[in-house]
This record gives structure tokens, sequence and C-alpha cells, in this order.
């Protein structure tokens, strides 16, 4: 596996962090889900779609008891573990490579579920680049996160709490209408404008899904922008 080094310029940043060649690299997402993470001490966190691991060591650092970090991409637990000893808080997190919840102790669960899956339509995230390991949301960016709030309502404890990011470069609506299905109550906790690069706001299949009102983007002068945005839920 190759690897390179990227700095984390966000939460508790700079962090020096390893990445491999399918590591999802930290994103502006990423950085709203770190601004917005309150943890309890000696609290149970689950990153899915952990990545390189940043914010399963930033809930380390607020004070976790323990931290369960899964991602689907290749080498996860290479990259993340290699991570959480960097920055020592490697007795606290530990990195599974699995689909969502799957690799985690059936019998734990969380106090904080941190939601960040793949949710790029497929053939959005293979014309960006941005997926390096092609794991991308499905074909409208809502499957696998509807799918994770599923699963997500038996691993969170009563009272316990899920951070959910979403964007109008997805089937946005379908993924509330799921978490408030499946939850009730759900409050938007921050929200940003993110510019999508002129090259991929001409892609065919960006023009189809707008058409088809799957995904929306606003026009401010020539630049195209999408809105990305985090959620809490509460179990």
């Amino acid at each position: 596996m190759t690897t390179e080094t990227i700095t984390w310029k966000g939460r508790f940043g700079p962090m020096d962090l390893v990445v491999g060649d399918d590591t999802f690299r930290p994103s502006t997402i990423t950085s709203l889900l770190a601004d917005a993470l309150k943890i309890e001490s000696g609290d149970v966190v689950f990153d899915v779609g952990c990545g390189s691991g940043i914010l399963s060591i930033i809930a380390a650092k607020l004070g976790a008891a323990r931290v369960v970090g899964v991602d689907a991409a290749a080498r996860t637990v290479e990259v993340g573990t290699a991570n959480a000893v960097a920055h020592g808080v490697d007795d606290i997190v530990e990195i599974k490579e699995g689909d969502l919840f799957e690799p985690v102790d059936p019998g734990l669960q969380a106090d904080v579920v941190i939601g960040d899956v793949s949710g790029i339509p497929d053939e959005i995230a293979s014309a960006s680049g941005w997926f390096p390991s092609g794991l991308a949301g499905g074909p409208t960016g809502a499957e696998i996160p509807m799918r994770m709030l599923d699963q997500a309502k038996e691993r969170l404890k009563k009272g316990g709490r899920l951070l959910l990011p979403t964007g109008s470069l997805q089937d946005e609506t379908s993924i509330l209408a799921r978490a408030r299905a499946r939850f009730g109550k759900i409050t938007q906790l921050s929200e940003r404008a993110i510019p999508l690069p002129s090259s991929l706001a001409e892609d065919p299949a960006v023009t189809r899904m707008l058409r088809d009102r799957i995904i929306a983007l606003k026009q401010r002068g020539s630049r195209f922008l999408w809105t990305a945005r985090v959620w809490e839920v509460e179990a």
C-alpha cells in the first residue's frame, strides 16, 4: 500500500494523518462534523465511515471511553490504527474494516454514532474522483445513508445521539424522511455552501439528476454551489 501524510487543520489541529490509496480524505463535511461533535466523559462512540480515523481521534480527545471506527475501504485498520497511535489515543480507539456496523460486537451499543458514510450518487462520485476506494452512496446517494440509519436505530442506547451529514448533492429528502421515520426528532446543527468544480457541474449525470430533482444546486455568478448539512438525531 502506498501512503502519504496529509495535515488536518480542523478541530484539535494541525494534526498529521497517514492516508492510503483507498482512504477517504477529510473533507468540508468532516470539518463540520468535527465542530459539531459533543462527547460526554465515558461515552461509547461508533464512527461509521471513519476514513483516516480523524473523527475517532477527536472523539477520544473529547473524553470518550471507547471509540470504534469502521470503514469498508481496504487497509482501513492499518491506516486508522497508525493515526490513533500517532496521536496517543490507541488505548481508546479501535479501528475495524467492514460494512457499516457489521464488524462491531453486536452486544455493544453506543452513546454517540457518527454516521459519515458515502452519500454521493455513484455516477457523480465516479466523475468527481472524491472517493478513491470507489465506494459511493448508491444510485441516488441516499441508499447507503438510509441503510446506516436503519441499522443505527438498533445500535444506539436509549437517549443516544447520531450525527448525520447530508447534502444537496444527493437525494437528501429521502434521507431526512428515513431519519424522521426511524428516530422522530431531528435537529439541524450546521450547514455550509460548497463550490462544485465547473467540470463536474457540466457532467451529464449531474445535469440529469438536477432535471430529475434528485440533487439541487444554487448558482452564484458563474459558480454552482451545493449545500452540506449536519443533523443531530436523537434515539
